[in-house]
């Protein structure tokens, strides 16, 4: 298993190295980031040279590239350097974005997972049951709503959630505007109490259009591996459903959910933008939004590669996986 890792990491950096040059190109292709100086009172020409040799603009691309994977490598992430705005440094600006949306995201992905992976069995084991229709029918119901519907529908709930409490006496429990201010301090009790009213209803907007794809994955793999021929033998032996199902079947079914579980993981943790906007979050969809519109390479980039590095990360983690759910994958 040792060799097996060190050789997906081994493939995993020029994968790196050849999204990031590809990525650098790219955003440098994009424009200049100093355009808007032209159109300034009082900035002449020599003006916009200087700037752009102080930022290393009139340099190759190539040039520019080795030097911001040196620095990048390094711990230099840069500076911000869109025009009119702070100079912000690159490097703790996306570590808190990343920070505030991996706190949505951890939980409403592993919570889809455990409840798409339990109903995709159950509804596999109980084909054409009426479990099984309500589960294809919710599954196909998050499916075909948009991400932007599922978030102001539980935004919306939350609120009049909030009002009943309200009604009845009590504190508004759910907070629907960004993180709770002053964070969580108090009694354990309370602590609990905030932390949970203030990530919940994200986390379920998050967690329902997953849960949809990992319940119809699960049972769609399910209900190939129960119709296989070791599954048949293993009942023809006298085995009991429980140990086929568990044992024999529910292992081999898991791969394809592996999959989209890390790919899912990576491309949700790099920007769920919509619902970060619905639910006032400043996370990573909400750096990536204002980097574009701002045009501001370094903090575009540094974007960039974290989120390059997640999703090569999770897709390693799903290569692991596939080793220790079938080790004929190992061995291969």
């Amino acid at each position: 298993m040792i060799r097996y890792i060190i050789r997906r990491l081994l493939i995993s950096i020029p994968i790196l190295l050849i999204g990031s040059f590809a990525c650098y190109v790219l955003v440098a292709s994009a424009g200049n980031p100093l355009a808007e100086m032209r159109f300034r009172p009082g900035v002449t020409e020599a003006d916009i040279k200087a700037a752009e040799a102080s930022l290393g603009l009139d340099k190759p691309v190539v040039v520019r590239y080795w030097n911001w994977l040196t620095d990048f490598l390094s711990g230099d992430w840069g500076q911000s350097i869109a025009l009119g705005q702070a100079k912000t440094a690159v490097f703790p600006a996306v570590t808190d974005a990343l920070w505030t949306t991996g706190r949505l995201v951890i939980g409403a992905e592993l919570l889809a997972l455990t409840l798409g992976v339990s109903v995709g069995v159950l509804a596999a084991v109980r084909q054409y049951s009426i479990f099984d229709y309500l589960a294809t029918s919710t599954a196909f119901l998050m499916f075909s709503m948009p991400i932007f519907c599922v978030a102001v529908i539980v935004k919306n709930y939350g609120i009049q959630f909030n009002n009943v409490l309200e009604s009845m006496g009590l504190d508004r429990w759910l907070t629907t505007a960004g993180p709770r201010p002053g964070g969580f301090t108090g009694s354990f009790g309370e602590v609990i109490f905030k932390y949970t009213g203030t990530f919940l209803l994200p986390t379920i907007a998050l967690m329902l259009i997953s849960f949809a794809a990992y319940s119809r994955f699960e049972r769609a793999s399910m209900l190939e591996i129960l119709h296989s021929d070791f599954v048949r033998t293993a009942r023809s032996k006298g085995i009991s459903q429980g140990r086929v199902i568990f044992r024999h079947a529910f292992r081999n079914a898991l791969i394809p959910v592996a999959t989209l579980f890390s790919l899912n993981f990576g491309a949700v943790l790099s920007g769920a933008i919509i619902t970060e906007t619905v639910f006032g979050w400043s996370g990573m969809g909400t750096l990536l939004v204002n980097s574009v519109r701002q045009f501001d390479p370094p903090m575009l980039m540094g974007w960039l590669a974290v989120t390059a590095t997640l999703i090569v990360l999770f897709n390693l983690i799903a290569d692991v996986v596939y080793g220790i759910l079938d080790p004929r994958i190992r061995l291969g």
